[in-house]
């Protein structure tokens, strides 16, 4: 990587390919991985699911007992697909042959074979781990045979009181994760036709778009990278975006207030050229011990993007209606008359159409970044050393090992200006925290 940032074109291909025996593929396959939803398998034996992840065809399935397995697409035996397998009596039955699998990818009968032969006990199925934890089935693809623990995520880690939703993104994981750690296209894309004057005085939104251009501090963690971008506030004070990148593709974003936002993103790749976006928080009809009212209050008043109908292939779950296709709905009515900066309806088809616009993979050899990128830069050389480190020396990001790394919280704060915001922030960054005191008026809209 070049020292403005850019990438060459040897960096690019290692941080976006991730399939079998990339080197980014294999640093993602250390890691436990969101791979669907509870909700897609609905109830024991209910209907398979075919699952991308990581450039790999899989077949999901919930057994009998209601255990979830993840097995390779094609059967041991023939290479018939098992996603027209019967699901019955604790395992998936192959149609062509009839050769029943349970979810650990053990062989549990092979009707057309002798009745004393042990050929069955010599086959099994590539097949994953797999562990549900607040609505999302998490999966383990690496090579130990005995998995490291979860990430302690904490908006993953409520029980009951967690939700997760899905959306697929038709580019690269990286170039959809990095939106997220750009906190300067904020005043811009979703907020470009605002006006300081249109917000409340005092406020994050009314500091954003005063001051459009933040300057950053970037720092290296134990669980990736965190930055605060900091604009001037009232009274001689800062305004601080504080946000995060944790390993291998998880992300937690500054829009609510320190201390009080519990949420967390993953951008799992599907292959190279396809995301699968989990957006983890806390379930909005249940209160918490970590909840306040105003957080439940913004999680039941958000608006959610129409969907696609879901189809059975392997790119046909959670695709947003507004799309490449039809230009993502675009207004260029509502665009000219400044009502809207994009002209393109919510904040998160804005998102995906722009990381979209930029082709499968972006050419990153013929960007030119510049100090607002800071973030985007330092993910990108910590993604290269940590899968330079693993193909070269085996050695991991010490966040593999250590689950409790990945508690924290993100948000915005208001600072005095010669505050250490480290130092400053540290309690309002711990997850499982009740912070009753916060004015949460501050990230009102």
């Amino acid at each position: 990587m070049g020292g403005d940032g850019v990438l060459s074109k040897q960096d690019n291909e290692i941080v976006c390919r991730v399939g079998p025996d990339t080197q980014m593929g294999n640093l993602m396959r250390e890691y436990w991985l969101p791979a669907l939803l509870s909700s897609e398998l609905p109830h024991p034996d209910s209907d398979p699911v075919r699952v991308m992840l990581l450039g790999e065809r899989l077949i999901a399935f919930r057994d009998t007992q209601g255990q979830v397995g993840l097995l390779a697409s094609n059967c041991p035996h023939r290479g018939a697909s098992l996603f027209f397998g019967r699901n019955e009596e604790s395992g998936l039955r192959c149609v062509y042959h009839g050769w029943k699998f349970d979810s650990s990818g053990v062989c549990v009968d092979m009707p057309n074979e002798p009745a004393e032969s042990d050929f069955r006990t010599k086959v099994k199925a590539v097949a994953y781990p797999c562990h549900e934890r607040g609505g999302i089935v998490w999966t383990y693809m690496g090579p130990r045979p005995v998995p490291p623990e979860l990430p302690d995520l904490e908006p993953n880690n409520l029980g009951e009181k967690s939700i997760a939703s899905a959306v697929q993104r038709d580019c690269n994981y990286l170039q959809a994760l990095e939106g997220d750690i750009d906190t300067s296209h904020f005043s811009f894309l979703h907020f470009g036709h605002a006006q300081a004057e249109t917000a409340k005085p005092g406020t994050f939104q009314y500091f954003q778009l005063k001051h459009r251009a933040p300057k950053y501090s970037v720092l290296d963690t134990d669980y990736g990278v965190t930055y605060g971008a900091y604009r001037p506030a009232d009274d001689g004070r800062l305004y601080w975006r504080i946000a995060h990148f944790l390993f291998p593709c998880f992300t937690m974003i500054p829009t609510g207030v320190l201390g009080d936002q519990i949420l967390v993103r993953a951008w799992v790749p599907m292959d190279d050229s396809h995301t699968m976006f989990y957006s983890m928080q806390l379930r909005p009809e249940v209160a918490s011990q970590f909840a306040t009212e105003a957080q439940l209050n913004r999680s039941r008043n958000a608006v959610y993007t129409p969907m696609l109908p879901d189809t059975s292939d392997w790119y046909g779950r959670f695709r947003l209606e507004a799309r490449a296709g039809n230009d993502y709905r675009i207004h260029r009515q509502a665009q000219r008359s400044k009502k809207d900066f994009t002209g393109i309806a919510g904040i998160h088809t804005q998102d995906q159409a722009i990381t979209e616009s930029m082709g499968t993979i972006n050419d990153r050899t013929t960007e030119h970044l510049g100090t607002s990128d800071a973030m985007v830069i330092r993910v990108r050389r910590r993604l290269l050393d940590a899968a330079r480190a693993l193909a070269e020396t085996r050695t991991l990001p010490i966040s593999v090992d250590h689950p409790e790394v990945y508690r924290q919280r993100s948000g915005g704060v208001i600072l005095a200006e010669d505050a250490d915001w480290i130092k400053s922030t540290e309690e309002l960054r711990k997850a499982y925290v009740a912070h009753p005191e916060l004015d949460l008026t501050l990230a009102a809209f």
